[in-house]
């Protein structure tokens, strides 16, 4: 499978992709409409890029503008492709990776007091990943905060009830993915 930064600075520029099925990156196509959906709210934003696999949602914000991206995963595998695709698009002072899993790196980073304007997460399918991180970014979010999940479109994701600070506000599926975007709430 080649890979590929779909558009921006770096647009064109391959990406190591993944052998055998331990990682299922986000495919460019499903990337290209993410980023259309987003368009300028990437620019000069600060990206966290959960369940990063690849890397190629955050290296793909950070061709369209983004300040900086901070890379999660867990696999020690997904951490050296994410590295390797770092390098190869020069952008190593503008990134941070963590290994580890993504509720110990929540909770890391809100200890330094981080926040961040887009939030992309990839997670398992089928295992109610998107729902429990969610659940978890309040503190590494502030009001406006996007977040966009990729889930299968098979996982039923609820609408968070009135009392949660996350409200859906769109779905989008493509093939047997389906794309959630969500926004954190102004506190009452």
């Amino acid at each position: 499978m080649m890979m590929r930064i779909v558009a921006g600075t770096f647009g064109g520029r391959r990406l190591h992709a993944p052998k055998g099925r331990e990682i299922r990156p986000t495919s460019d196509r499903v990337r290209e409409a993410i980023f259309s959906i987003l368009g300028p709210t990437v620019l000069a934003a600060r990206v966290l890029d959960l369940f990063a696999g690849t890397g190629a949602l955050g290296l793909e914000a950070l061709s369209r503008g983004a300040a900086e991206a901070v890379f999660v995963d867990q696999s020690s595998f997904a951490v050296r492709l994410i590295r390797s695709n770092i390098e190869l698009v020069g952008v190593q002072d503008r990134v941070r990776v963590i290994h580890g899993s993504v509720n110990q790196a929540i909770h890391r980073l809100a200890g330094e007091g981080k926040a961040f304007d887009v939030i992309f997460m990839d997670p398992p399918y089928g295992q109610g990943a998107v729902q429990k991180t969610l659940s978890l970014l309040g503190d590494v979010a502030r009001a406006g905060t996007l977040v966009v999940a990729e889930h299968d479109i098979r996982d039923l994701l609820p609408l968070p009830r009135e009392e949660q600070e996350w409200s859906k506000i769109q779905e989008r599926k493509y093939g047997d993915t389906a794309v959630s975007f969500y926004v954190k709430e102004l506190a009452c």
